[in-house]
């Protein structure tokens, strides 16, 4: 996150904002820029990534299903634009400590033994380690006596759009995405790679909520796309995987979605099927 911060200092902050006799390394200073960048950055991200999906990915005639809400489209988008500025807290919190020198990220590839080989394995190991963590965290919101109080919330929208992607009560929210700021305090990551990886991360939260079913043939098995997320938010109790079924697999929650999505949606069972 230094990357961005030392960016926006350059070309905004410094120039525009502060007087020269606050440094661009003072803490408090640092504080308040990241709670602005995480906020704006993440909500610019968001509906960037949510609007060219809605208007290029998502199928509109899922919009006609029953359990579609009216003006739903504009809760999401409410509901996750007041739920970002409190999900940013902790997250700015994690990432003052990462400017300040108390994680594992790197500057300069030659740090890694392995060069770029090393980079490409981490890539891999990011997303299974946080793919691990995600559906045990997950997992636990549903427990009974959670699931009401920060969970269910994400659940209103039983019949997704990619603007439900982010609509999240904010400690639900925060929970989900602690395991990408977890990995770089106890894992080797350059700061590029991380910053791709954020951005990745958002990416592929937008497109499991999309309705749209892209995933190969031959990786449905394995990959959790669109059509398993779309069971979960059906059913519940099923498929609390972020990438993959793995995890799903090993802890008995697996559903295949062409056998329990809804019959009376034809559009989900043209598509799976």
């Amino acid at each position: 996150m230094d990357i961005l911060l030392n960016y926006m200092d350059q070309v905004f902050f410094t120039p525009y904002i502060y007087p020269d006799t606050w440094r661009e390394d003072e803490p408090l200073r640092q504080l308040i820029n990241l709670f602005l960048i995480t906020n704006i950055g993440g909500a610019l991200l968001y509906l960037s990534c949510a609007t060219a999906s809605y208007f290029f990915l998502f199928d509109h005639q899922l919009k006609k299903h029953p359990l579609f809400i009216k003006n739903q489209v504009k809760l999401e988008i409410q509901y996750t634009l007041w739920s970002v500025p409190w999900i940013s807290i902790p997250t700015v919190a994690l990432f003052f400590l990462e400017v300040r020198g108390y994680s594992k990220l790197y500057d300069q590839i030659e740090q890694s033994p392995l060069g770029w080989m090393k980079e490409l394995a981490n890539f891999v190991f990011f997303v299974l380690f946080t793919d691990m963590l995600i559906y045990w965290i997950h997992r636990f919101l549903h427990h009974r006596t959670i699931y009401k109080h920060f969970h269910k919330p994400h659940h209103t929208w039983k019949v997704p759009t990619p603007f439900a992607s982010h609509a999240f009560h904010p400690v639900d929210g925060f929970l989900q995405s602690a395991p990408y700021h977890i990995y770089v305090f106890l894992f080797p990551l350059h700061k590029v790679t991380y910053l791709g990886l954020y951005v990745i991360v958002n990416m592929w939260s937008t497109s499991i909520h999309d309705g749209l079913f892209l995933v190969p043939k031959a990786l449905k098995p394995v990959v959790n796309g669109a059509s398993n997320h779309t069971v979960h938010h059906l059913y519940f109790d099923f498929n609390y995987g972020q990438y993959f079924t793995l995890w799903d697999r090993i802890g008995g929650s697996y559903l295949d979605p062409s056998v329990k999505l809804p019959e009376e949606n034809k559009v989900w069972k043209n598509k799976i099927n």
